[in-house]
């Protein structure tokens, strides 16, 4: 099974609206090809985990690369794991709205399974 984990910079265009599209989109085509995860988005940039089936995630995200809703994508990770670390979400998602003391606890929450790199990665970005 591949984990894969990427930051891109949204489109000045993108709004609530957008957002919501994405998560549509996402929930139902990352449940129809077996892929779990979670979306960071702090109104300026996206950080995102995919898992599952090594062609499943390797597919999704090319799709996701020519996304005109945002640039300046990079990958930060991808590595072969065991087990899902977001099993529990088709596409898990959370703004960076909250104050952060209840963001630190929804990233810990979310994260909870994830190991301790992913883990860093989410709340290091929650922080910035």
């Amino acid at each position: 099974m591949l984990q894969l984990c990427y930051i891109s910079t949204a489109r000045p265009s993108v709004d609530a609206a957008a957002i919501e599209a994405i998560l549509r989109t996402a929930r139902t085509h990352n449940a129809a090809a077996q892929v779990t995860g979670l979306l960071l988005y702090n109104g300026r940039r996206f950080l995102q985990v995919l898992e599952g089936p090594d062609h499943a995630v390797r597919s999704i995200y090319d799709r996701i690369a020519t996304d005109p809703r945002h640039f300046a994508m990079v990958q930060l990770s991808e590595r072969t794991i065991d087990a899902r670390e977001f099993a529990a979400w088709d596409m898990a998602y959370q703004t960076l709205a909250l104050d952060h003391g209840a963001l630190c606890d929804r990233i810990e929450q979310l994260t909870q399974g994830a190991s301790a790199s992913v883990r860093a990665l989410f709340t290091s970005y929650a922080a910035i």
